[in-house]
């Protein structure tokens, strides 16, 4: 029997992209018409767009019927673009994502399918010693992101990854349907959360150098996305902490301070979620990594 590819669902989250997105999203369809011989579908999900980015997905998908979208009215973030988009996991053995600027160019992302059989997870990173940035971040852009990884490395030491805001991700099926549940975070600490279910779970996650290129016209705010990825990781950190039970009446204070920052607050953690067993195992990784530290 002939070798066939898995197939594979990328998610690209999109806000306000109608100047960006047509020209990667045809560069996708073209690059894996000709070189991937798998089903690829790509679903555009787009949360709280004002402007006429559905209306340029629209009209890709008139020329590549495996281009489609989910549109959400509401701003729901980048995390909660994903978490409404890995609920479409079923549709393939292979799920991932990529951000609608187009850093990650098809070939790149194609290198994480290549690794697909390796791990339950493939990252690309960008600090990686092999790893190619053609044009690289801002210096104010490097070092928020270096302080960023730092908060990272303190607050969840066994999460030994170098690169966890690279916007190019892909993981099996198997592990997208088992973490769903867990993930919380809406905005773009999104990939914290994701990594750390994965880790919790047993999931083996591989990180490999990428061809990466920062792209002009983010409408990210430096500043206050950078508070807003804090205190997302803070609250992470707490959800699977002993004390996370016991600090619950700060949840109206928590949401009004994400109302005051324009973002989209977490999502609620269902109570029933949490095991005993796996808050016996948080506590076990905490003590542990307490011990290395």
């Amino acid at each position: 029997m002939p070798h066939t590819e898995p197939s594979v669902l990328l998610l690209i989250p999109a806000k306000n992209e109608e100047k960006r997105i047509e020209p990667v999203l045809r560069e996708y369809a073209e690059y894996f018409r000709r070189n991937y011989s798998g089903k690829f579908e790509i679903v555009v999900v787009l949360n709280g767009c004002s402007d006429n980015t559905l209306g340029v997905v629209d009209r890709v998908t008139r020329d590549n019927s495996w281009v489609t979208s989910l549109e959400f009215p509401a701003p729901i973030g980048k995390g909660g673009a994903l978490i409404e988009g890995f609920k479409l996991a079923n549709r393939a053995e292979l799920i991932g994502y990529v951000d609608a600027d187009g850093a990650t160019a098809p070939a790149a992302f194609h290198d994480l399918i290549r690794h697909s059989k390796e791990a339950d997870c493939i990252i690309a990173s960008r600090w990686l010693p092999t790893s190619v940035l053609h044009q690289a971040q801002t210096k104010k852009r490097q070092f928020a992101s270096r302080v960023f990884h730092g908060i990272v490395r303190a607050l969840f030491p066994s999460l030994k990854v170098r690169d966890t805001q690279c916007g190019a991700k892909l993981m099996r099926r198997e592990a997208a349907e088992k973490i769903h549940p867990a993930l919380r975070i809406a905005d773009m600490a999104f990939d914290i959360n994701l990594l750390y279910a994965l880790r919790r779970n047993g999931f083996r996650v591989l990180e490999i150098p990428t061809v990466w290129t920062d792209k002009l016209g983010s409408t990210v705010v430096l500043g206050r996305t950078s508070l807003v990825m804090f205190l997302s990781v803070v609250r992470l950190r707490i959800i699977y902490s002993p004390f996370g039970p016991y600090l619950r009446f700060l949840r109206p204070i928590e949401k009004w301070v994400y109302a005051k920052l324009r973002a989209p607050a977490p999502l609620p953690r269902p109570e029933s979620s949490l095991t005993d067993r796996e808050q016996n195992r948080d506590r076990e990784h905490q003590q542990a990594e307490h011990a290395k530290g």
